[in-house]
C-alpha cells in the first residue's frame, strides 16, 4: 500500500504577505525585542527604524508607498512622537499609525485620536493587543496595496 500524499489547501492569502512596518523608538532593547516578536508572531517585516522625530518624519515622508504600519513611541531621543503622528495625517487608506508608549493615559489617547492615530497600546500591558492588531491588519493592508 502506497502512502498518500497529504493534501494541503492554501487559501488566497498564501504565501502570507508581510505587513511592512516602520518603527520610531529610541530604546534599542525595546526596538529589537519588538521587531523580533512581531516578525515571529504577526507576519511583520521591519522596513526601517528611527530614533528621533526628524528621522521618523523624513523617512515616512520620503517613502510614502513603502510602509503599511508605523509604530511610534511618544518620547524620543530628539523631538516627540506627536510630531511624527502629525506628519502622517495624510496617508494612504491602508496605512495604519499606532502608538506604543509607557504613557498611554486617557489624555494621551485622546490627543493621539485627534492626530488620526488608529490605535494606542501601553508598553507595559498591551503588547499582546498590538500583536493581535498586526495580525488583523496585515492581510487587509496587503490586499489594499496590491
Amino acid at each position: 500500500m502506497e502512502p498518500r500524499a497529504a493534501a494541503i489547501a492554501y487559501g488566497p492569502d498564501w504565501p502570507p504577505v508581510k505587513l511592512r512596518t516602520y518603527l520610531v523608538e529610541d530604546n534599542a532593547t525595546i526596538r529589537e525585542n519588538l521587531i523580533g516578536t512581531l516578525e515571529e508572531l504577526a507576519a511583520v517585516e521591519a522596513v526601517g527604524i528611527a530614533e528621533t522625530e526628524d528621522d521618523g518624519k523624513a523617512w515616512l515622508a520620503s517613502h510614502p508607498s513603502q510602509w503599511d504600519l508605523a509604530i511610534v513611541d511618544l518620547f524620543l531621543r530628539q523631538g516627540s512622537g506627536l510630531g511624527v503622528l502629525a506628519a502622517c495625517r495624510e496617508r494612504q487608506a491602508h496605512q495604519k499609525i499606532v502608538v506604543l508608549s509607557n504613557y498611554a493615559t486617557p489624555e494621551v489617547r485622546m490627543r493621539c485620536a485627534q492626530l488620526g492615530v488608529d490605535a494606542v497600546f501601553d508598553k507595559s500591558n498591551e503588547i499582546d493587543a498590538l500583536v493581535d492588531y498586526c495580525i488583523e491588519h496585515g492581510s487587509a493592508g496587503a490586499h489594499l496595496r496590491q
